[in-house]
């Protein structure tokens, strides 16, 4: 992990234990395991001299390529501390368009400057010059300076964006001509991983081959207290990664890949909604389990719950549904009852989700299981689980909000919200009904605005949208990354943050802006508990539900463990071969009898006409 120090402002070490508002700035020291090779490519091949065999291309070698495996040499290096260091400084370029360098530049010491600094050089041109606040140390050490205190930075630092870049690649896909045969590095990356690109075919297959140079990583020797029960650490100490050649196939029907993967044909699968009854029943208690014929395959079912959240906002800035006032609250409030997320993840996702009680989903920390996580101006907690509150408390709550019956006061009629969303296909429309029945329970009438995404992105940026349906995957496990959705300064319309329902309260600002920079502990679980009733009273969303993923493996499939924040499975992954090719035979053997039947249908068919053809031969003898 890498070693984190805090400065002051003179730029002088601060011990552990400080305050916060004493920390001007944070340095993340970050050692590399030294003997890591690139995986091999032109961009690094080399002649007998020494010289980059690719990087000055003529014509001729530009207009015979047609793909990057028409370079025929490759070559390799160590990966250093300076392709980290020299990766950060792309981010800040602007010729590579990076969507995190706008948030980075809140972050990251000079980066800001950097980025005006290079803005009319070429991306290579970075490579000589310094950015202070990204330097390497060493060979295998480099230093990243941030401002103040920031834990979730740590978070940053493993997503892609920040993986290491050697200068050689943007030298060589720099090159006029490439990209006109889409030899370009997004199609074609370079990395250290135990898997390389052989072959980027969306539209058909895509291939990924094992990198012959990976041999720095065995399986895991330890794990949580169940794993090695359930035989997760069998292969403990082992090499990776287990297989030699990963190819994703491109199917446009689901029926036809649903098939071949009940024959073996693909080695795990998602669960289409047509073909959801065939794998899946629900059990009496609630739970899920394989059907017989699935369980008889020898299929594995896994399920976890994903870390996104899915809510209908309310813009705070409308004059109806949105403010601080009492009577507004209540009307969301109310809505929030009625709105039955329950029923909408049975109908529309085959129970394939959970009904949201607040901003955090499940596995970030914070969130409360039972009695204690429950959305009390929703739900009630009745038989040891949370139960929606019947009907009639909403309509109570629009009597309290002056909405008796759903009437509006002003107009002497039924109450009209709008709806903006991006559904326009008929296959929307089962949703949208669903939604107008929902607002129906209260009397009021919803009007469904639907439009493109461009208009829609309009409407949110300019205030012009009442209610609308968003959601939000985390790019990180921590509070922050949901808190900061309701934080007052990150709205949508004033700052063009995040905050699409331009949200604010004073007091959840103030405990967002104390809990976003605090280790986990005690105190900090109590503030988002406190930052989690403040959004639960004041209702900006309809809390709606998390998505649950659903995932089917064949019984070769070894080493499965859920983990939703990881992009890196596949290399721990081992498939049994020989169990594949017997169940692929087994379940694949040719079937004779309809060939059989069918033709002694035809000769039972044939010899009546064989015998009319006779009988009216002699009759025309005679």
């Amino acid at each position: 992990m890498p070693e984190v120090i805090y400065l002051d402002r003179k730029g002088e070490k601060l011990g552990q234990g400080v305050n916060a508002g004493d920390i001007a700035f944070t340095d993340y020291v970050i050692e590399i395991q030294p003997g890591i090779r690139y995986q091999p490519h032109p961009a690094l091949a080399q002649n007998a001299q020494g010289e980059y065999q690719y990087h000055q291309l003529n014509e001729a070698q530009i207009g015979s390529a047609t793909s990057l495996n028409d370079f025929k040499a490759t070559g390799s290096r160590e990966l250093t501390a300076e392709d980290y260091v020299y990766q950060i400084k792309r981010l800040a370029h602007p010729k590579i368009q990076s969507p995190i360098a706008e948030i980075m530049k809140n972050y990251i010491v000079g980066f800001d400057d950097f980025s005006k600094q290079v803005k009319d050089k070429p991306k290579t041109a970075i490579k000589d010059l310094a950015m202070d606040s990204a330097t390497s140390l060493s060979r295998y050490r480099y230093r990243i300076r941030i401002k103040g205190k920031y834990p979730q930075f740590i978070y940053w630092l493993a997503m892609p964006f920040f993986s290491p870049m050697p200068w050689e690649a943007d030298v060589f896909y720099d090159q006029p001509g490439l990209a006109d045969k889409n030899i370009t590095l997004d199609w074609f990356p370079i990395g250290t991983g135990p898997y390389l690109l052989a072959e980027n075919n969306p539209n058909r297959r895509m291939i990924l081959t094992k990198n012959p140079l990976f041999n720095h990583e065995t399986y895991p020797s330890e794990g949580e207290p169940e794993d090695r029960q359930k035989g997760l650490l069998a292969d403990a100490g082992k090499p990776l990664p287990f297989i030699d050649k990963v190819v994703f196939m491109l199917e446009k029907e689901t029926i036809p890949y649903w098939t071949k993967f009940l024959q073996g044909y693909y080695d795990a699968s998602g669960i289409a909604s047509d073909s959801f009854d065939q794998a899946v029943q629900f059990t009496g208690s609630g739970g899920v389990a394989l059907t017989p014929s699935l369980l008889e395959k020898g299929i594995q079912l896994q399920t976890s719950v994903t870390t996104s959240n899915f809510y209908m906002g309310f813009n705070m800035l409308d004059a109806t549904v949105g403010g601080a006032s009492e009577q507004a609250r209540k009307l969301r409030q109310a809505i929030s009852i009625a709105v039955d997320y329950e029923e909408f993840i049975s109908i529309f996702m085959n129970g394939r989700g959970v009904a949201a009680q607040g901003a955090l989903p499940p596995g970030i920390y914070g969130f409360a299981e039972g009695k204690e996580g429950i959305n009390p101006y929703v739900y009630e907690w009745q038989a040891e689980k949370a139960q929606r509150k019947k009907i009639e408390a909403a309509r109570q709550l629009m009597v309290e909000a002056g909405y008796a019956n759903g009437i509006d006061p002003k107009t002497k009629e039924a109450l009209i919200l709008y709806f903006d969303t991006t559904a326009t296909s008929v296959d929307d429309r089962p949703r949208m009904n669903w939604y107008r029945k929902q607002f129906e329970k209260l009397g009021i009438k919803l009007v469904i605005r639907s439009t493109d995404y461009n208009r829609f992105q309009e409407k949110m940026r300019t205030g012009n949208a009442q209610l609308f349906f968003w959601g939000w995957n985390a790019d990180y496990p921590d509070p922050e990354n949901f808190f900061f959705l309701l934080y007052g300064p990150n709205a949508k319309v004033q700052y063009g943050g995040e905050n699409a329902s331009n949200y604010r309260n004073p007091e959840f600002d103030r405990l967002f802006e104390q809990m976003r920079n605090m280790d986990d502990g005690e105190q900090r679980y109590r503030i988002i508990q406190q930052m989690q009733e403040i959004v639960r009273r004041d209702a900006p969303w309809i809390f709606g539900f998390h998505p649950k993923n659903f995932s089917l493996f064949h019984g070769w499939y070894k080493n499965l463990k859920p983990n939703l924040m990881a992009n890196n499975q596949l290399k721990y992954t081992r498939l049994d071969s020989a169990l594949r090719n017997e169940k692929r035979q087994q379940w694949n053997q040719p079937v004779f009898w309809p060939l059989v039947l069918g033709i002694v249908v035809f000769i039972a068919m044939l010899i009546p006409a064989i015998n009319a053809y006779r009988r009216r031969s002699k009759e025309t003898i005679q």
